[in-house]
């Protein structure tokens, strides 16, 4: 029988178009090959998606008892969260407007469940 299990990240402090660079890599793979293209990503986003994938497993195995083996990333959204706006001083007396974005992640697992022993 199939479950699912989710874990979200919120208000994570990159642009959204960064995340989903690593979101799109990973979408659809099984989450122990997801964990190890991540672990040895250069990519600056790979370190908070690499935790949410890992928090993402141990929920499906503590609170749904799916077995780790069988998982695969089901859904793996990235959406944009709150802006901070800043501004930077120009020449002439200007400003001109930074956007600091921000990122929610979630991601849905799917996969058997673990057989009662």
């Amino acid at each position: 029988m199939k479950k699912t299990a989710t874990a979200k990240l919120r208000y994570l402090r990159m642009a959204p178009r960064k995340a989903r660079l690593l979101i799109d890599m990973i979408r659809g793979m099984k989450a122990n090959d997801a964990l190890l293209q991540l672990q040895f990503s250069k990519r600056h986003a790979s370190l908070p998606v690499h935790k949410l994938l890992a928090s993402a497993v141990a929920n499906a195995e503590h609170n749904a008892s799916i077995n780790p083996e069988t998982l695969i990333i089901k859904t793996a959204t990235v959406d944009g969260g709150p802006i901070l706006y800043r501004s930077m001083p120009r020449a002439q007396g200007r400003a001109t407007p930074i956007r600091k974005r921000t990122s929610h992640i979630t991601l849905v697992l799917e996969g058997d469940v673990a057989e009662a022993k």
